[in-house]
């Protein structure tokens, strides 16, 4: 499962851009944070959302979908 930094903020409670700094500085460990020329790429990596957020899975998962659908009915 792929999950953007706008999934986990809403995921964990906080801004996109709290996910990103966070990443970019190695004090949010749930993935990696990779400067590519002047753009930075993200993967979070769901285990370790999961982790940080004391849920399984299966509930990462739930969580994520419920985000994303609520994105579409925007």
């Amino acid at each position: 499962m792929k999950i953007k930094t706008a999934e986990a903020a809403a995921v964990m409670g906080c801004s996109p851009q709290f996910v990103r700094v966070g990443m970019q500085q190695g004090k949010l460990n749930i993935g990696d944070a990779i400067k590519m020329s002047s753009v930075w790429t993200y993967n979070i990596i769901p285990a370790a959302l999961a982790k940080r957020q004391g849920i399984t899975l299966e509930e990462l998962e739930i969580k994520i979908n419920k985000v994303r659908n609520n994105i579409k009915g925007e």
